[in-house]
């Protein structure tokens, strides 16, 4: 919401909290069949997108959120070629996956065409891979692509999907969950962003269930900062088919022949240590 023409605002009222950001123009709004978003230029921010009122992503602080949904699920896997991207309309996180040279094809599956439209106008530094020729977006349902995939079709699926309500509800589900597994390979992970772990511990609970009800042998939650979202302290939550996440390709992320802002092979050690509160609510 905004109080006034000269500030961005949302509310977190189930936590008594808010977030603001100095506002200087918007410069774009409109309707889709799916939400409703607005795009502004803030003072120290840049570029601010907003869908149905709460915060996606600005263009400062956009890095943290992108890398740490992409090179830690990929690191995890011995060998990670085949990957499918649900939501993410916005491109980060696929520009980061196309940073792997092992990644041969992602899907990126994003309900709403205009997400990407507009991401490609105001964001275009997230943009500039996606004519790479591994990648292949697709505007449709995520939740009946994954429904009707074949056995083994991929070896990491990430859902960098909006919070679970309206539309995405469906993406923090069992069943959901369940047509994840079946359509992973050997070794296949899933991540996804999983909000608040100070506001939405209810959210993490549920999800580490339903993950656990669709099949999953080993889940984990990684932590990293995110000052426009809620709280400012943010997750993301891994589950494997058939091998622990505690070990990563260490030396090859140490190595890596890309450049990223955040993630490296310690941020990638240290995220993965979660809290005593987050350990007596969820491993205990």
């Amino acid at each position: 919401m905004t109080l006034d023409d000269t500030w961005f605002t949302e509310l977190a009222p189930e936590a008594g909290s808010a977030f603001s950001l100095k506002l200087e123009q918007k410069l774009h709004e409109e309707t889709t069949p799916y939400q409703r978003i607005e795009i502004y230029a803030t003072e120290a921010f840049g570029n601010l997108m907003v869908i149905d009122g709460f915060i996606m992503l600005s263009q400062r602080d956009n890095f943290l959120y992108h890398e740490m949904m992409s090179h830690p699920a990929l690191y995890c896997h011995p060998n990670p070629r085949r990957v499918l991207i649900i939501g993410g309309g916005d491109c980060g996180t696929l520009s980061e996956v196309l940073k792997h040279p092992e990644v041969k094809s992602v899907h990126q599956i994003e309900i709403d065409e205009r997400v990407t439209r507009l991401a490609e106008r105001y964001f275009p530094e997230l943009c500039q891979s996606n004519n790479d020729p591994r990648a292949k977006l697709m505007f449709i349902d995520g939740i009946q692509w994954v429904k009707d995939c074949n056995e083994n079709s991929y070896d990491i699926i990430i859902v960098d999907s909006t919070d679970p309500i309206g539309p995405a509800e469906g993406l923090f589900s069992e069943p959901f969950y369940r047509d994840c597994q079946r359509i992973l390979g050997e070794h296949g992970i899933i991540v996804q962003q999983s909000e608040s772990p100070l506001y939405h511990m209810d959210i993490l609970r549920n999800m580490y269930q339903a993950m656990r009800g669709g099949g999953f042998i080993d889940i984990a939650t990684l932590f990293f900062p995110q000052c426009v979202y809620p709280s400012g302290w943010w997750t993301a939550t891994l589950a494997c088919k058939d091998q622990t996440l505690t070990t990563f390709r260490e030396q090859e992320a140490e190595n890596k022949t890309f450049e990223t802002r955040y993630y490296n092979a310690a941020i990638h050690r240290a995220a993965f240590a979660a809290p005593e509160f987050f350990y007596s609510q969820i491993y205990r």
